[in-house]
């Protein structure tokens, strides 16, 4: 069984930083890409930020300049930093994996969301 474990959310002032990490954790064999998505209430869940396992990364047009994605691939774990904040980056934030658990093909997993919320 493979989980992904979200941490870091919390409340911040409008430009102010936080830092999201996301571990994977169980039976896997490799991963290939990771990503951050969002969702703010009443609207869809929409891609933040992903990377590849050789390093490659694609960023929302909202966030680019401001969003930073990095992964530790020996330690299964995504992270996400975060600055220069906007009340409109609110949302729940969660972590998604492209990967491979022993005995099966790929599979998409996603974890259980972390709240961000920028107050103005």
């Amino acid at each position: 069984q493979v989980q992904l474990v979200e941490s870091g959310g919390g409340l911040v002032q409008a430009g102010g930083s936080l830092r999201l990490s996301c571990v994977a954790s169980g039976s896997i064999f490799s991963i290939n890409v990771m990503g951050w998505y969002r969702q703010a209430p009443g609207k869809q869940r929409e891609l933040v930020a992903v990377i590849t396992s050789g390093g490659s990364t694609n960023y929302a047009d909202s966030v680019k300049g401001r969003f930073t994605i990095s992964r530790d691939n020996a330690k299964n774990t995504v992270y996400l930093q975060m600055n220069s904040l906007k009340p409109e980056d609110t949302a729940v934030y969660y972590c998604n994996a492209d990967l491979v658990t022993y005995g099966s093909s790929g599979e998409v997993y996603w974890g259980q969301g972390t709240q961000v919320t920028v107050s103005s």
